[in-house]
């Protein structure tokens, strides 16, 4: 079925199992990539090379900086991914998490770790642009 198809089924149909097992399939196939990309950084922070030259070794700390930040940001996708997992298992996959409202397909076709309807994000938005106005 493709995106178009998916995307015109009725309302009724909204996370049934045909659907429910789409999500779970591409949430598999985003996280055996994931874990695979997370492998891969692992294995080249291992091999990262001693060096002596202070110039070099400055480099090297940035780039293993940058590494771990970019590991760090590649693990908190992997449990959001998890986390999707654990919905779809529960039969909570889809549904916003503050209204209960249906997320929508084209949402979580874009963010399938999405927990929030657009409508509760954009409000969450606004809040945190609040706050951040006011410190």
């Amino acid at each position: 079925m493709t995106e178009e198809e998916r995307l015109r089924q009725a309302p009724a149909a909204y996370m049934n199992e045909v659907q429910q097992q789409f999500f779970r399939n591409l949430l598999l196939g985003q996280r055996a990539d994931l874990q695979a990309r997370i492998d891969e950084e692992f294995q080249a922070l291992r091999e990262q090379e001693v060096l002596s030259d202070p110039a070099d070794i400055g480099s090297a700390e940035e780039e293993r900086q940058w590494r771990l930040r970019s590991l760090e940001r590649e693990k908190k996708l992997l449990d959001k991914i998890d986390q999707a997992l654990e919905r779809l298992a529960r039969g909570e996959y889809g549904w916003c998490e503050e209204t209960g409202e249906p997320i929508g397909l084209r949402r979580l076709l874009l963010r399938p770790t999405a927990t929030l309807c657009i409508e509760a994000k954009e409000r969450q938005e606004q809040k945190e642009r609040h706050l951040r106005e006011e410190r």
